[in-house]
């Protein structure tokens, strides 16, 4: 089945992009969760009104993200835990932690945003990414003390 793709769509494709997929995968999933079109003349007039509006809209989230970024790259946070003998951790820090410390602050972001690189078992200081938008990703200063 042909369709034109409403979404970015993770490993499909993108906005506007015409794509041959299987029957069951365009009616099943595609087509009821509103992300893609049959490919029909009247389609493709649709999509590029919706294109226009996606790309105005994307425009003002990335400039929003930027400011965000920012704000973040002078933000330094710390994050209390619990330590044991040489300055391990008794767990570790997790992106959750990280979210509700950015909550208490201000910042409304998801958890699954923050991208931790190896797992923070330590005491120090940790530079943690943040993905604010597709093309705009922030620095975070997370500093590790202990509870005591």
């Amino acid at each position: 089945m042909k369709i034109i793709l409403r979404q970015n769509v993770e490993k499909l494709g993108s906005i506007g992009e015409l794509l041959t997929v299987k029957d069951g995968y365009a009616r099943n999933f595609l087509i009821p969760r509103q992300l893609a079109y049959v490919a029909t003349p009247g389609a493709e007039k649709r999509l590029e009104i919706e294109r226009r509006q996606y790309d105005k809209k994307m425009a003002r989230a990335k400039e929003v993200a930027e400011t965000t970024a920012t704000r973040l790259a002078e933000l330094q946070i710390s994050i209390p835990m619990a330590v044991g003998e040489e300055g391990k951790l008794f767990g570790s820090v997790t992106p959750q932690m990280i979210a509700q410390e950015l909550e208490v602050r201000g910042f409304s972001i998801d958890r699954r945003s923050i991208t931790i690189e190896e797992p923070i078992k330590t005491l120090g200081v940790f530079d943690v990414k943040v993905k604010l938008h597709p093309e705009v990703h922030g620095n975070l200063k997370v500093w590790v003390i202990s509870q005591d």
